[in-house]
Protein backbone atom coordinates (compact mmCIF):
# COMPACT_ATOMS: atom_id res chain seq x y z
CA UNK A 1 0.00 0.00 0.00
CA UNK A 2 1.28 3.52 -0.63
CA UNK A 3 1.82 5.70 1.90
CA UNK A 4 -1.04 9.19 1.08
CA UNK A 5 1.69 10.80 3.18
CA UNK A 6 5.51 11.74 3.70
CA UNK A 7 7.70 12.48 6.32
CA UNK A 8 7.27 16.36 7.32
CA UNK A 9 3.83 16.90 6.06
CA UNK A 10 1.33 18.73 8.00
CA UNK A 11 -1.87 16.50 9.15
CA UNK A 12 -4.97 16.70 11.17
CA UNK A 13 -6.62 13.96 13.07
CA UNK A 14 -10.09 13.26 12.53
CA UNK A 15 -12.63 14.03 14.59
CA UNK A 16 -14.60 10.90 14.88
CA UNK A 17 -15.83 9.68 17.24
CA UNK A 18 -16.53 5.57 16.41
CA UNK A 19 -18.01 3.01 18.84
CA UNK A 20 -15.97 0.11 19.97
CA UNK A 21 -12.53 -0.31 19.80
CA UNK A 22 -9.91 2.68 18.50
CA UNK A 23 -6.46 3.13 18.86
CA UNK A 24 -5.84 6.62 18.39
CA UNK A 25 -6.11 9.14 21.75
CA UNK A 26 -9.65 11.07 22.45
CA UNK A 27 -7.25 14.13 23.17
CA UNK A 28 -5.76 14.04 20.04
CA UNK A 29 -8.94 14.29 17.81
CA UNK A 30 -8.59 17.28 16.27
CA UNK A 31 -5.00 18.28 16.49
CA UNK A 32 -2.58 18.90 14.16
CA UNK A 33 1.33 18.03 13.58
CA UNK A 34 3.55 16.66 11.35
CA UNK A 35 4.41 13.16 10.29
CA UNK A 36 7.60 12.53 11.78
CA UNK A 37 8.07 8.66 10.07
CA UNK A 38 6.44 6.03 7.98
CA UNK A 39 6.25 2.77 10.58
CA UNK A 40 4.96 1.01 7.86
CA UNK A 41 1.54 -1.03 6.79
CA UNK A 42 -0.21 -3.43 9.85
CA UNK A 43 -3.54 -5.03 9.68
CA UNK A 44 -6.03 -2.47 11.54
CA UNK A 45 -6.79 -2.55 15.20
CA UNK A 46 -10.17 -1.45 14.78
CA UNK A 47 -11.01 -3.94 12.19
CA UNK A 48 -8.81 -6.68 14.23
CA UNK A 49 -10.64 -6.44 17.76
CA UNK A 50 -13.37 -7.61 15.80
CA UNK A 51 -11.64 -10.34 14.15
CA UNK A 52 -11.91 -9.01 10.83
CA UNK A 53 -9.22 -9.82 9.30
CA UNK A 54 -9.58 -9.64 5.47
CA UNK A 55 -9.20 -6.02 5.63
CA UNK A 56 -6.62 -4.25 3.90
CA UNK A 57 -3.47 -3.17 5.85
CA UNK A 58 -3.16 0.70 7.17
CA UNK A 59 -0.31 2.49 6.83
CA UNK A 60 0.69 3.26 10.48
CA UNK A 61 2.20 6.65 10.76
CA UNK A 62 4.19 8.61 14.12
CA UNK A 63 3.35 12.09 14.33
CA UNK A 64 4.86 14.76 16.20
CA UNK A 65 2.50 17.20 18.05
CA UNK A 66 3.74 20.56 20.26
CA UNK A 67 2.74 19.91 23.27
CA UNK A 68 0.28 22.81 23.39
CA UNK A 69 -1.79 21.23 20.54
CA UNK A 70 -3.06 18.65 22.20
CA UNK A 71 -2.79 20.36 25.91
CA UNK A 72 -3.47 24.50 25.48
CA UNK A 73 -2.76 24.87 28.98
CA UNK A 74 0.53 22.77 28.95
CA UNK A 75 3.21 25.15 30.96
CA UNK A 76 6.01 23.66 30.29
CA UNK A 77 9.33 24.52 28.08
CA UNK A 78 7.34 25.92 24.52
CA UNK A 79 9.37 23.49 22.46
CA UNK A 80 7.57 19.84 24.17
CA UNK A 81 6.67 17.43 21.51
CA UNK A 82 4.83 14.37 21.59
CA UNK A 83 4.67 11.25 19.09
CA UNK A 84 1.75 9.68 18.80
CA UNK A 85 1.28 6.28 16.43
CA UNK A 86 -2.04 6.93 14.07
CA UNK A 87 -3.04 5.01 11.63
CA UNK A 88 -3.89 6.89 7.96
CA UNK A 89 -8.14 6.35 8.02
CA UNK A 90 -7.62 8.53 11.18
CA UNK A 91 -5.27 11.61 9.22
CA UNK A 92 -6.25 14.39 6.80
CA UNK A 93 -3.94 16.70 4.91
CA UNK A 94 -3.87 20.08 7.29
CA UNK A 95 -5.62 23.26 6.36
CA UNK A 96 -4.08 25.52 8.58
Amino acid sequence: MAARFAVGDRVAVRRAFPLGHVRTPYYARGAVGDVERICGDFGNPEELAFGRRDRPRQTLYRVRFAQTALWPDYAGPAGDTIDIELYEHWLEPATE
